[in-house]
């Protein structure tokens, strides 16, 4: 039987660019016609962009959408394809694949299921597609199917299922695709990148080939769209239960196009697979948050960043990604490309660690309780990477301003009876001088927070959180604390080896009190699995408690008390998260109230359940 080129492809888009997403569109199109693809599967919503967020709630922004859609049908000429956009039926939007073949609208594949867990809020835009049901669309002059159909390309009965679709186990489209006896499913996707969730997709996308004896193509957006999700810019085909296809995700291009050669007879052979292997966590990582940040400076059309530079390990984890962004971009495109994406050809003839000096400005910010431990481990960082390093003392602005607070008072502050307040003053005399910094250079300021601060509230509002990008929010500090040394090792940042060797500490206390993270809180580790239990998995603290007391972490006593301290610090410092600078969703969940995890900022704080425990 004659084969068919079955092709995927990622695009990476940004809202309200119609010119640019459709040129992408288009260069993919023109990409698959050279290489004689037959069928090319587009991710979802990829004329718009996913992240359009309530412009999805106008009426205008889907209009344009289907405007634009002639241009894209002139282009695919010997092409089975789907443009996936929002389309308006007698009132209401649907998320749709539009189905053409050789330059001719074939009908409107609508959404059936709505994603609204984690990151996802579809029904607040979307309307489900009732299963099913078939209705005429008019637009313009031009009447076609839409709803729940399926489609014959060549010898196969082809069906669609959109992103979520595919993840409503019994419920999903695919069973009742096979009772049509289809034997082609696509999946255009708006999959966002979490660690290590490949390995469910590709379970995904191998099981249901496997299940239902057909071929599955899926395809996902790619880069950081809209801000905070990014998007790997998977494609994987499988054919009966063989997985044929996946690419390398994370790429720094516009697009991907990979095609595979099948017929419904196919009997794959190992030789002629094209799989990527899968990557570990601790190489994603850099991987995604490296991209995100390209994107991030791309799209906003900035300079590069600043960052305050403290020697510890959350700003270190910041500054070694900015440096990864510059050496995986340069790799993947090509310096000359990679600078001009980010509109700096000036530095065509700089080496990586020149570039990097223009794009990372950092500095050490000292007081007296700071260490020269900690301020040349922060220099030592700088110059291996090769940021632009300055460094200054705020002693000057601490006592100026405490200066100012006591006078007003008629009385001396001490540490004794003014401890969080002799903290705090310290590092929101950093944000000013800092800020400024950042306006000189034109810059973007990076705010170091971790998950685990925010949790807790263990940072200062308006001091170190201060920042227009926080992009290590969404992963804990016991992960981040980690990776450096896998990155000190396996990606040879020798730089990080003093950071390292320190305990983390905020270094706002007199140095001989011997202040660490740890002992103003609690151990990290113990930490994230009260946190896992108590926000991933929703648990009550006496719930948590009889989790955790078989895994034996500590004592049943210390467990109590720092289950205590987790919610009630939880419950207190919501305002804090809800004022935290947007941050990358990384992890496979996170606390950022505007993605992930809603929560009041005012409530009883737990008392009679942690009265029970």
């Amino acid at each position: 039987m004659k084969t068919y080129r079955i092709g995927g492809a990622t695009v990476n888009q940004t809202p309200l660019d119609w010119a640019g997403n459709i040129h992408r569109l288009k260069e993919v199109l023109k990409q698959a016609r050279k290489e004689q693809v037959d069928l090319l599967v587009f991710p979802e919503l990829s004329v718009t962009g996913y992240g359009c967020e309530d412009l999805f709630l106008s009426h205008w922004l889907p209009q344009k959408a289907m405007d634009l859609l002639p241009e894209l049908i002139q282009e695919t000429a010997g092409l089975f394809t789907t443009f996936n956009l929002p389309v308006r039926h007698k009132g209401v939007l649907y998320n749709c694949a539009v189905v053409v073949q050789n330059q001719k609208l074939l009908g409107i594949y609508a959404k059936q299921f709505m994603a609204l867990d984690g990151v996802h809020y579809e029904p607040r835009w979307f309307q489900p597609w009732p299963i099913g049901v078939i209705e005429t669309f008019s637009w313009g002059e031009l009447q076609c199917e839409i709803g729940d159909l399926t489609f014959q390309f060549g010898p196969w009965h082809l069906g669609i299922e959109i992103c979520e679709d595919a993840w409503r186990g019994d419920e999903r489209p695919a069973y009742r695709l096979a009772r049509k006896e289809v034997n082609m499913i696509i999946n255009p996707s708006a999959s966002h990148f979490a660690m290590q969730k490949t390995i469910e997709r590709i379970d995904l996308v191998e099981q249901t080939s496997r299940d239902f004896n057909c071929t599955y193509v899926y395809a996902n957006l790619l880069g950081n769209e809209a801000g905070r999700m990014i998007y790997d810019g998977e494609i994987l085909i499988a054919h009966q239960g063989q997985l044929c296809l996946r690419n390398e995700l994370l790429s720094f291009q516009p697009s991907q196009l990979c095609w595979f050669d099948l017929s419904p007879e196919t009997v794959v052979v190992d030789k002629e697979k094209k799989v990527a292997e899968v990557v570990s966590k601790a190489d994603e990582f850099p991987q995604a948050c490296g991209l995100a940040l390209f994107d991030y400076l791309r799209k906003s059309k900035t300079k590069g960043f600043t960052l305050s530079l403290s020697g510890g390990a959350d700003s270190a984890t910041c500054a070694i990604m900015v440096a990864e962004m510059v050496r995986r971009g340069i790799a993947d495109l090509g310096k000359l490309c990679f600078l001009a994406s980010l509109g700096r050809t000036d530095l065509s003839d700089q080496d990586e660690k020149s570039i990097l000096s223009h794009l990372l400005y950092t500095a050490y910010q000292a007081t007296s309780n700071s260490s020269e431990t900690t301020r040349n481990a922060a220099e030592n960082l700088a110059q291996s990477i090769g940021s632009t390093f300055y460094e200054w003392n705020i002693d000057d602005q601490v006592k100026a301003n405490t200066q100012t607070i006591e006078r007003a008072l008629g009385r001396k502050l001490t540490w004794e009876t003014d401890d969080l307040a002799l903290q705090n003053i310290q590092s929101r005399s950093r944000s000013p001088i800092i800020w400024m910094l950042t306006n000189v250079m034109g810059t973007l300021l990076l705010t170091t927070s971790n998950r685990s601060e925010g949790d807790v509230g263990y940072a200062t509002m308006d001091g170190d959180t201060s920042g227009s990008l926080a992009p290590i929010a969404s992963v804990d500090k016991s992960f981040i604390r980690a990776w450096l040394k896998y990155a000190e090792v396996e990606l040879g940042y020798k730089g990080l080896a003093a950071i390292n060797a320190l305990a983390p500490t905020a270094e706002l206390r007199p140095g001989a009190t011997d202040q660490t993270d740890e002992k103003d809180l609690m151990p990290y580790d113990l930490m994230v699995a009260i946190e896992r239990k108590a926000i991933q998995e929703h648990q009550s603290p006496l719930e948590v408690y009889q989790s955790l007391l078989e895994e034996k972490l500590t004592s049943e006593e210390d467990l109590k008390a720092h289950i205590r301290t987790f919610f009630q610090l939880w419950s207190r410092n919501q305002w804090k998260r809800e004022r935290l600078a947007p941050a990358f969703h990384l992890d496979d969940f996170n606390v950022d109230p505007r993605t992930w995890c809603r929560f009041p900022i005012l409530s009883a704080g737990f008392i009679e359940e942690l009265e029970v425990l």
